[in-house]
């Protein structure tokens, strides 16, 4: 396989990528509206300057702040003393690597650094990671769940306080590439020790069949954690996101203990895709029995077309890499399958596919929900398309076709299996990593075509305030918490809105937004910029 597919497939840095923006030729370059590179360099260093002294807290971040700092959101709103791993903190440390290695400027280097030295400060003592931390202490962060967390109604994942490390929404594996990363520049020793940290996490926390819990190490009793926490997990590419970390550490470090758990975890999935006449895959499974489960209140025990096309994806990748038959054997039967289930039109299916299809009769389950708060509301499903709940779609755009197209290549290809002895065939295993992972690498294109660059890069410059960041409409916004939720269902209509009664504290999008700092326009431009002034 491409290095170039295999970084696409394992760089995840928490927000969508941004094209790359280009050098200009020196007649454009010249041209009085053009941007010099000058003026582009002084922007970078003045908008990360304030977000390294005036946002961050000792280098970590949340997503989004108000001007005053008086409130402050990651995926719900955030303590003062807070910070944001799930996709937050290890993105922003990335843009700093990149703009180093676009500017040879050290300052990016130690913003990285600080960047780390949170994420060490945070790592949990079995070298995993948490959604959040908090720089207060342990007791700050259980207050928090207790409260903010608790309160908030469809995010019930921090409902609970687990006291544990997370693999979900890829927390710990963004985490643990930053990490590499980081070491691999300079290798700095204590940088180094949490790489060798969060290995042996993903290596003690892998089950003897492959797959990989939710969370790790499993909850003390007593302990507020659901059990679906210990459940073989799919759900947001747990294993490959876990087998891409571990695939790097070996091509970067040599490190050979690494092949056998790969190679469990890519078997796992040959394990869990179901039997016909339903060969498709769920998204957590029974860590005693292997079959699928329930975990959230709206993710009912069901197989799931979107997590059956990831790990058809996923299949043809490890085929690629390994050039082993098995990986693709099953696979034409489970694209059939997704074939078999394309919904008929109907007012109220935003999606191609069921999200969730029932074990055994093959219907199509809808989830609903009722109650006003995280106290009194429920979630429960049923098979009526109608009043759906918005936060999580009961259908799935699935591209069967492109799965098809991607199999048939493969199968006119002529892929080698790897030598002897070897796990991987040749030239698919990075050695490095590539200079720029967020999209940045500059590229060149004819000056006539640069229009729209050139306006995009002059709008970033002009538009950085004289504070020194970039003016953006915080679109989401929360309830700040109350209280506990009463048990009366409020007044009102919540079964498809975003957010419920007052004492919801989950996030919504509000039609007033206001101005503040987000992290996702610094790292926006900053990619624009990076790609802007990088070698030519």
């Amino acid at each position: 396989m491409p290095l170039g597919a295999l970084v696409s497939g394992s760089l995840r840095v928490g927000v969508s990528a941004f094209v790359s923006f280009v050098a200009f030729a020196s007649s454009v370059s010249q041209a009085a509206h053009v941007v010099t590179r000058e003026q582009a360099l002084e922007t970078m260093k003045r908008a990360t300057t304030f977000m390294v002294e005036k946002v961050s807290l000792r280098g970590g971040y949340v997503w989004s702040y108000l001007p005053d700092m008086s409130r402050r959101w990651g995926e719900l709103e955030a303590g003062p003393t807070m910070v944001w791993i799930q996709s937050g903190t290890p993105s922003m440390g990335h843009v700093f690597l990149d703009a180093y290695h676009a500017t040879g400027d050290a300052f990016y280097y130690r913003a990285a650094e600080a960047v780390g030295d949170v994420l060490i400060a945070v790592q949990h003592p079995s070298g995993g990671w948490n959604y959040v931390a908090d720089l207060a202490g342990e007791a700050s962060l259980r207050e928090w769940y207790a409260t903010i967390g608790r309160s908030a109604w469809r995010l019930e994942e921090f409902q609970h306080y687990c006291g544990n490390a997370t693999f979900d929404d890829s927390t710990t594996p963004d985490a643990a590439r930053f990490m590499l990363r980081l070491f691999l520049e300079k290798r700095e020793p204590r940088f180094g020790e949490a790489v060798e940290r969060v290995v042996r996490f993903v290596l003690e926390s892998q089950y003897p069949m492959g797959g990989w819990p939710q969370r790790w190490p499993h909850a003390a009793s007593g302990e507020d954690c659901p059990d679906y926490a210990r459940h073989v997990t799919l759900n947001d590419r747990v294993g490959s996101e876990n087998m891409d970390f571990l695939i790097y550490c070996f091509g970067t470090l040599g490190d050979e203990r690494l092949l056998e758990p790969i190679r469990r975890g890519m078997d796992a999935f040959l394990l869990l895709q179901q039997p016909a006449p339903q060969p498709g895959w769920a998204l957590q499974y029974d860590p005693e029995t292997l079959k699928p489960a329930a975990a959230r209140t709206y993710e009912p025990a069901s197989l799931s077309s979107s997590a059956t096309a990831a790990c058809i994806r996923d299949l043809m990748t490890f085929y690629e890499r390994t050039g082993d038959e098995r990986y693709l054997a099953r696979v034409p039967e489970a694209i059939a399958w997704l074939e078999a289930i394309t919904l008929l039109p109907h007012p109220a299916h935003r999606g191609s596919h069921p999200t969730f299809v029932e074990i055994g009769t093959g219907r199509t389950l809808y989830v609903h929900r009722s109650g006003s708060n995280a106290t009194n509301g429920r979630y429960y499903v049923d098979y009526d398309p109608e009043n759906t709940v918005t936060h999580y779609n009961s259908t799935r755009n699935i591209d069967v076709a492109g799965l098809k197209r991607h199999y048939e290549r493969l199968r006119a290809a002529s892929v080698e299996p790897a030598a002897p002895g070897e796990l991987f065939r040749g030239g698919v295993v990075p050695t490095a990593f590539p200079k720029y992972v967020g999209g940045n690498a500059p590229v060149f294109v004819a000056a006539v075509a640069d229009r729209a660059a050139t306006e995009r890069i002059e709008r970033i410059v002009s538009t950085l305030n004289a504070e020194g960041w970039w003016p953006t409409p915080l679109r989401f916004t929360s309830n700040p918490y109350r209280g506990p939720a009463p048990k009366d269902v409020a007044p009102g209509e919540y079964v498809t809105t975003l957010v419920g009664d007052v004492f919801d504290t989950s996030m919504y999008r509000t039609d007033t937004p206001e101005t503040g700092i987000a992290i996702t326009s610094y790292m926006g431009n900053m990619r624009a910029l990076i790609g802007f002034v990088g070698e030519r």
